[in-house]
């Protein structure tokens, strides 16, 4: 992930690529939105590098703080003081507490406060004295005031690292839990190595069960056998990622991928995704590589990106607006956040659900899906001044929420008559 100046989100290293840019820090006035009839709130102040949140409940949001390993409860709009868990994790540069997910058993919506029904995995860099790092995710359930019973669920490779760690976790409309893990610096047949080591739990997607952390049916690979790596695999040639999410009209897979100093992406994960780095990143057409000089196992199809940005952003979160309180240009339309400008970008999705939608003739320069240059960087520009967003969610009542890392708050986007 070329993020790597994530000052807050990533400690004290700073890479090279991104560096110019992201010492840009946001402006004064705070964070805005371009639409006139929608506004923006802080929602909760006083995070310490936030990186992912989730709704337990209509009325409670866990927070997870990367470098400290606190696990955090807003409650009504109120942050606890207390952590309702602490996990001990190594937070050098991409490390920490990074992704969180929550499954609630035969519950349609967040109008039903579980308690111990509800279950909640973390994703974190796991630090034990003597052992060697591990990226873990973990399973706990939710009793109405703490996270208790933990069981492991992935047990990930955490080095060479340190960056490049993913994190982002979801449950799918299918019920199965999917986990994205970076490539970790590895140079592997998952990374389209011709001769690399063989499939090692590196730049991939997960779908497994999620009670057992196993291969689920109807993977894609699932012929390679239950003793393969590739069997729990949806996708591969992933290089980092920071946002997923399920378009709820259709049950579709989504995902961001940070590239290097070129080319950040939003990609469709069709069955058996190859995303094709290290060979490709951005359009195959912008490449001199061709799908036969990748990795290709049984079932797999390298696929392009549905939107790219040439000069990277530093793509984090992003979400399908699953709700009517925008009004109808909105709904079930796509936000998607960056960490090195602040910003919120907004996407039309077309008729047939597959990519995105630019009808507009102001938006004609961006018919070849990728952003050349600022004006149409502008085009796409929904919200500024947001600090490094690391979250997007649509909350329960119908109003969109954002993560900033820097800022170190949750801020509420909602109509600007209330």
């Amino acid at each position: 992930m070329k993020l790597s100046h994530f000052i807050l989100f990533l400690g004290p290293v700073i890479a090279i690529l991104a560096m110019a840019t992201l010492l840009i820090q946001p402006g004064t006035a705070g964070p805005s939105v371009s639409d006139k009839k929608l506004k923006v709130e802080t929602f909760v102040q006083g995070l310490a590098s936030p990186t992912s949140m989730a709704f337990i409940d209509k009325d409670h949001i866990i927070v997870l703080q990367k470098n400290d390993g606190k696990v955090l409860l807003v409650s009504n709009g109120t942050l606890q003081k207390k952590p309702i868990l602490q996990v001990s994790v190594d937070n050098s540069v991409e490390r920490g507490l990074l992704g969180i997910a929550v499954l609630r058993p035969n519950a349609s919506s967040f109008s039903q406060n579980l308690t111990s029904k509800t279950l909640v995995f973390l994703y974190y860099t796991e630090s034990q004295s003597g052992q060697p790092l591990r990226n873990r995710v973990y399973s706990y359930e939710w009793n109405g005031q703490t996270l208790a019973h933990p069981k492991l669920i992935l047990d990930l490779p955490a080095l060479p690292g340190p960056n490049h760690n993913a994190g982002k976790l979801s449950i799918g409309p299918d019920g199965n839990l999917y986990a994205i893990i970076g490539e970790l610096r590895h140079n592997g047949q998952l990374q389209n190595i011709q001769d690399g080591p063989a499939p090692d739990d590196t730049g991939v997607i997960f779908r497994v069960n999620p009670y057992t952390g196993q291969e689920v049916q109807g993977n894609p690979f699932e012929q390679s056998g239950k003793d393969s790596p590739l069997s729990r695999y949806v996708a591969y040639g992933i290089r980092n990622s920071f946002g997923i999410t399920f378009d709820p009209v259709n049950g579709q897979l989504w995902q961001t991928e940070n590239g290097p100093s070129s080319y950040d992406e939003i990609n469709v994960i069709k069955p058996g995704f190859n995303g094709g780095w290290k060979k490709i990143i951005g359009p195959i057409s912008r490449t001199k590589i061709s799908e036969t000089d990748l990795v290709n196992f049984p079932n797999s199809k390298y696929y392009d990106p549905v939107f790219s940005w040439k000069n990277p952003v530093a793509v984090t979160g992003l979400e399908f607006f699953n709700s009517s309180k925008f009004g109808d240009k909105y709904l079930n339309n796509l936000f998607v956040g960056d960490y090195n400008n602040g910003n919120i970008y907004f996407f039309e999705i077309n008729k047939t659900r597959t990519g995105l939608e630019f009808n507009d003739a102001n938006q004609s320069g961006l018919s070849d899906r990728v952003v050349d240059n600022p004006k149409e960087l502008a085009e796409i520009t929904f919200g500024t001044g947001f600090g490094g967003i690391t979250d997007i969610k649509t909350g329960p009542d119908g109003y969109l929420y954002i993560v900033s890392i820097r800022d170190g708050e949750i801020y509420r986007i909602l109509p600007s008559n209330l």
